[in-house]
């Protein structure tokens, strides 16, 4: 998918080699922070990050899923694209409850 592709995150490098460390990921003010090195990626809305989907927040448990692994580019672009799929989906939810006047419909 186009859109998909549009990425809003970069991914910074620190010299963690990509590792997911246990206690990983922490969010701060826009900054997924996946190791102690401080490898991240930047520029994740607050609202994304805190966005559930099944009683998982997503942004977090695809990351803590690979805890001790090496992420490689395409995981980064996943992530990226997983990221850019969730921002998609707080927009379509507000204009679907923006054009239903009231629940239930009546």
């Amino acid at each position: 998918m186009p859109k998909l592709d549009n990425t809003i995150t970069q991914f910074c490098d620190r010299a963690g080699n990509r590792v997911v460390d246990a206690g990983h990921p922490k969010y701060q003010q826009g900054d997924v922070i996946i190791n102690k090195k401080g490898d991240r990626f930047s520029g994740v809305p607050e609202n994304v990050w805190n966005f559930y989907v099944g009683g998982y927040q997503v942004c977090q448990k695809w990351l803590k899923d690979r805890k001790g692994r090496t992420l490689s580019d395409e995981d980064i672009l996943h992530y990226q694209r997983i990221v850019v799929a969730l921002q998609e989906t707080i927009e379509l939810m507000a204009k679907i409850d923006a054009a239903i006047p009231g629940f239930p419909i009546e």
